[in-house]
């Protein structure tokens, strides 16, 4: 099916999320061209395509005709499985690509090799980028938040595209350049590791509103959408509002009940976690909420223990009866101030990041590509982005003054929450990690003196004073019998 008029932007991989992008650009008015190696996607892209509106997008069923249909500078996006998949697309198009042309991959890969397909690509003169796409099938229909990174060039070739693709804001279009090398990548693998977080932190609310509050799903729907409309607004307490209220069709009762508590995932949430040890950067929110989908999938186990435990006699306190109202008040701060502390750790890594490959990425406009189009679009991302504004080097989101003062405020009903759970036996290790966080972080003394002790007493790994500069050893061991014999002299 070729086309007279040569076409602005082409795409390769119609999967859900390949197609949507694409009838998005068309529906924008930038005609575009479609590949795919299974033929029927091709045909059934254009078919959309036709019903939508007659969009300007033509499919193509060879690699050769897809690339020859695109008018130079070409720019191709890629949206196929990350991996190898990748690596072979890149291989059967660059046989048809010229030096200047661009490659766009827009999956959630691995930064690293983002930056060797750069090297690989540039030795033949093709510009490359890797971009970050959120918002799921919805958001790369309607406008995603967008993260590219790498060939400025490549950018600079689809950036008016690109502003008008993605989810448009109070201030701008959901994307920026973001950096060089596989930054774009970088951002938003912790954006999805700020997610696994957002997602641990709000099933944590629902099972202490449901357990230790004994509400239904219907009043978990008024609640979470009331919390809509206030200072936690944002789609993933939208879309839990909506949860609650959908009807299991093969029974009694609401949907959400019948679910199987084992959660999945795709690996970029275990990526951040591994990076934040790499960097030496304290993201314990994050890694709270990968720890949850691990036991999360220990279904058989659970279910085991919970048997053998209860034999073994286990109670946990019995609970007097609660205020709801104040409960569900309390439950709010303490999830407002929780994700706090799980963006500040997101953001942190980034900065830690940036610092360590030259990228010079801006957090204030990174957390304004983020207020529409992603899955962790949230009201108070437009305050993240302004206390950036107001200190480029803020070391931590906690220290700003305006987010300070919201977190001395919540920090009564924070603990009220946790200090709850605990005694009721519930697990919120989300909300627990953000809070030890949170008092871990403002404390100007730390036990540590006493592991710097430790490890000078068995490794003589020495030890600084706050008295007097220098490295310092002690013979400990000695010192004590010595001290020993002393007293008992």
């Amino acid at each position: 099916m070729e086309s007279a008029v040569l076409s602005r932007i082409g795409l390769a991989g119609l999967a859900v999320m390949g197609q949507n992008l694409a009838l998005n650009v068309a529906e924008k008015g930038f005609p575009i061209s479609v590949y795919n190696r299974t033929p029927s996607k091709v045909d059934e892209t254009v078919s959309r395509a036709a019903a939508e509106g007659n969009l300007p997008l033509t499919g193509h069923h060879s690699p050769r005709d897809f690339v020859l249909s695109l008018s130079r500078p070409r720019s191709v996006v890629i949206l196929v499985k990350a991996g190898a998949p990748v690596d072979q697309t890149i291989a059967t198009l660059s046989e048809f690509l010229e030096p200047g042309d661009a490659i766009v991959d827009g999956g959630n890969e691995w930064y690293e090799n983002t930056e060797r397909r750069m090297r690989e690509t540039a030795a033949r003169g093709i510009l490359y980028l890797g971009m970050g796409v959120s918002g799921g099938e919805e958001g790369a229909r309607n406008g995603p938040s967008l993260m590219p990174g790498g060939s400025l060039k490549a950018y600079q070739n689809i950036q008016d595209i690109l502003s008008k693709v993605a989810a448009q804001v109070d201030d701008g279009p959901c994307v920026t350049y973001i950096g060089e090398g596989g930054s774009g990548n970088f951002v938003k693998m912790v954006h999805n590791g700020i997610e696994y977080g957002d997602m641990q932190l709000i099933s944590e609310a629902y099972d202490v509103l449901k357990t230790v509050g004994g509400l239904s799903n219907q009043e978990l729907a008024d609640i979470f959408a009331e919390w809509n409309r206030g200072e936690l607004e944002s789609f993933l307490i939208e879309i839990t509002a909506d949860i609650f209220k959908v009807r299991d069709e093969h029974g009694e009762g609401e949907l959400v009940d019948k679910i199987l508590d084992k959660t999945g995932m795709k690996g970029t949430g275990k990526w951040t976690v591994q990076q934040a040890a790499e960097l030496s950067i304290a993201a314990p929110t994050i890694a709270a909420s990968l720890d949850g989908r691990f036991l999360s999938g220990l279904k058989d186990e659970r279910v085991n223990a919970a048997s053998i435990l209860d034999q073994a006699g286990l109670e946990t306190s019995t609970l007097r009866s609660v205020d709801k109202k104040r409960l569900i008040d309390d439950v709010r701060q303490a999830l407002y101030a929780s994700k706090i502390c799980s963006y500040a750790q997101g953001m942190n890594l980034i900065r830690a990041k940036s610092e360590e490959k030259g990228w010079n990425l801006n957090l204030g406009e990174l957390a304004r590509i983020w207020k529409g189009g992603c899955i962790i679009r949230a009201r108070f991302l437009d305050r993240i982005k302004k206390a950036y504004e107001r200190n480029r080097g803020l070391p931590n989101l906690i220290v700003d003054p305006e987010f300070a003062r919201e977190m001395v405020q919540r920090q009564g009903a924070w603990r009220r929450v946790v200090g709850l759970a605990i005694e009721s036996g519930i697990s919120t290790p989300g909300m627990c990690a953000s809070l030890s966080y949170f008092d871990t972080y403002r404390r100007a003394r730390l036990p540590a003196n006493l592991v710097q002790a430790q490890r000078d007493l068995f490794g003589a790994h020495t030890y600084e004073r706050i008295d007097r500069p220098g490295s310092f050893h002690t013979e400990w061991t000695k010192l004590a019998r010595q001290s020993k014999a002393g007293a008992l002299n």
